[in-house]
C-alpha cells in the first residue's frame, strides 16, 4: 500500500497551494504570500506537519475527530467496501446493506422516537434537507403556508444557499445573498456578552421567550420549526444559562412547532451522551448529525426524523436526494467509528473520567488576568478574554483582534486552539488522556501569558 512519507520542500508545497488551492473561510491571496501550514501525518491527539513539528489538536479537525487520529480499523473497513460495493444509489427503489445497518443503529442510539435517517455528506447538506423536510411536512398537512424556520443570531448550521441562512453570522450573510426568504433570526442566550444587569436565570428565560414573541409577531400559521444547536459551537461555545431549554421546549410544545437539534458538533459524545439533547433533555422532531458520526475519515452526515414525521413525508414522493445518499463506503465507515466509541466505552470515559478532569482543569484559567469566563460542557470549552472581567467588557479595538494574536501564540506552542472573535475554544479528540490534557493545559497556559504580555505591550488593554 502506497503512503506519501517523502514529499517535497514546505515552501514548494505551499506554493502549489496557493497557486491552485482555494480554501474555505479565508483570505486566499494573504494566505498565499503567508503560505499555508502543510499538515502530513496524525495519530491519536497530535498533528505532525511538513517539517516534522508535532502539534496537539485541540480542536479535533472541526470538531470531528472524535476516536481520534490513526485509527487501522476505519481504513480496513473502508478498502474491504470498496472491493466488494464501492457505490450504489438510493434511488429508483433500491437499498444496500451497509445504509440499511447503519439507519437501524442510529435508531437505536438516537433518542425518543428518531428512527428514521435521511443521508447527506456533509451537516450543510443535512441542514438543507431539513429547510426541504419541514416545509413538505407542513404542506402534506394541508399547511403550505407555514414555511417560516427560526434560528439564532450567531448560530452556525453550515455554509450552503440553505445552511448559511439557517446560521446566523453577519459575515456570512453579507455575501451571496443570504438569507434565504423564509428564514428569521432571534438574539443567542449569551450571558456573558449581553446578560447585562440581569442574572444569568433570567436571561435564560428573557432570549427562550423572543422565540415566542417572533411566534406570535409572524403568525404560529406560518412557522414551520425552530433550529438551535444544544451549545453553540462555531459561535465561540455558547452555553445557554440553565433556564433557557426548558423555557425553549415550552414554547415548541405550546405552538406545535417543530424543534430541530442541529448535533452536528455535539453529537456522538461530544458533551458526555451519545447526543447533546439528552445532555440538555431536548426532545426534538428532527436531529442533524455529521463530523462525529464517522469521526471526520469520511463525509457523511444525516438528518434524524420522528416517526410521525417519516410517515406524512412518505406519503408522497419526496422529490430530493443526494448522489452520494447513505454512500456504502461511507455508511460502513461510520458503523465502525460507533463500534470503536462503544466497544471502548470513549463515551463513558468521557463522561466519567476525562471530562470532568478537564472541566477542573479549564476552570482553573479563569484565574489568568486575561480571562474572565470559562465555559465547558463535556470535551467542548470556551473561554472568553476580557480587558476588564468585574464589566465583563469587550476589547476597545476590533473585534477578533486579541483572538487573533492568542491563536497565532497557540501556533507558536504548537497547539490548535480556536478563536472566534475573543474567546478562545477547544474540542479536543474524545480519546485525550489525562497527561494529554496537562499538556493541553500547560500550552494554553503559556500561549495566554505570551498574548497578555504583547497585549499590554501593545495598549490594547482597554476596555470598549
Amino acid at each position: 500500500m502506497s503512503q506519501i512519507t517523502n514529499h517535497m520542500p514546505t515552501a514548494e508545497l505551499q506554493r502549489l497551494d496557493a497557486a491552485h488551492h482555494m480554501h474555505p473561510f479565508t483570505a486566499g491571496n494573504a494566505l498565499g504570500q503567508k503560505g499555508a501550514r502543510v499538515i502530513t501525518r496524525a495519530d491519536g491527539v497530535f498533528l505532525t506537519d511538513s517539517e516534522g513539528v508535532e502539534i496537539l489538536d485541540a480542536m479535533a479537525g472541526l470538531w470531528c475527530v472524535n476516536i481520534g487520529y490513526g485509527r487501522d480499523e476505519l481504513a480496513e473497513v473502508a478498502a474491504r467496501q470498496m472491493k466488494e460495493l464501492p457505490y450504489y444509489n438510493a434511488f429508483f427503489q433500491t437499498t444496500h446493506v451497509p445504509a440499511i445497518a447503519l439507519s437501524a443503529k442510529l435508531a437505536e442510539l438516537a433518542p425518543g422516537n428518531l428512527n428514521h435517517v435521511f443521508y447527506g455528506s456533509s451537516g450543510s447538506e443535512a441542514n438543507d434537507t431539513n429547510i426541504r423536510l419541514v416545509r413538505q411536512y407542513w404542506a402534506a398537512l394541508g399547511k403550505p403556508e407555514k414555511q417560516v424556520i427560526i434560528s439564532r443570531k450567531n448560530a452556525y448550521h453550515g455554509s450552503t444557499m440553505g445552511g448559511g441562512s439557517l446560521g446566523g453570522m453577519g459575515g456570512m450573510h453579507a455575501q451571496g445573498g443570504l438569507p434565504i426568504p423564509g428564514i428569521e433570526h432571534i438574539n443567542q442566550p449569551d450571558w456573558w456578552s449581553e446578560g447585562g444587569d440581569m442574572s444569568p436565570e433570567e436571561f435564560g428565560l428573557a432570549r427562550a421567550r423572543e422565540l415566542e414573541e417572533k411566534i406570535e409577531e409572524l403568525g404560529v400559521d406560518k412557522v414551520a420549526a425552530f433550529i438551535a444547536e444544544p451549545v453553540q459551537g462555531a459561535g465561540g461555545v455558547i452555553v445557554a444559562p440553565d433556564s433557557y431549554w426548558p423555557e425553549v421546549q415550552r414554547i415548541c410544545d405550546k405552538y406545535g412547532i417543530l424543534l430541530i437539534a442541529d448535533e452536528v458538533i455535539c453529537g456522538f459524545g461530544r458533551t458526555g451522551n451519545w447526543f447533546g439533547s439528552q445532555t440538555l433533555n431536548l426532545r426534538p422532531d428532527i436531529m442533524t448529525m455529521a463530523k462525529g458520526l464517522s469521526s471526520g475519515y469520511i463525509p457523511i452526515a444525516g438528518s434524524m426524523v420522528s416517526d410521525e414525521i417519516a410517515e406524512v413525508i412518505g406519503r408522497d414522493e419526496f422529490n430530493h436526494g443526494y448522489t452520494y445518499h447513505g454512500h456504502p463506503v461511507a455508511a460502513a465507515v461510520a458503523l465502525e467509528n460507533i463500534r470503536i466509541l462503544e466497544e471502548e466505552r470513549i463515551i463513558e470515559k468521557v463522561r466519567e473520567k476525562t471530562a470532568p478532569y478537564l472541566a477542573k482543569r479549564w476552570a482553573e484559567l479563569a484565574d489568568h488576568p486575561l480571562v474572565g469566563e470559562a465555559k465547558i460542557v463535556g470535551m467542548m470549552g470556551s473561554i472568553a478574554m476580557t480587558p476588564d472581567k468585574a464589566a465583563r467588557a469587550a476589547f476597545a479595538g476590533e473585534a477578533g483582534e486579541v483572538g487573533l494574536i492568542c491563536r497565532e501564540r497557540c501556533f507558536a506552542n504548537n497547539l490548535v486552539m480556536r478563536h472566534v472573535g475573543d474567546r478562545m475554544i477547544i474540542s479536543p479528540p474524545l480519546v485525550i488522556t489525562e497527561a494529554e490534557i496537562d499538556l493541553l493545559m500547560s500550552r494554553a497556559g503559556k500561549a495566554l501569558d505570551e498574548t497578555y504580555d504583547r497585549v499590554k505591550s501593545e495598549g490594547l488593554l482597554k476596555a470598549a
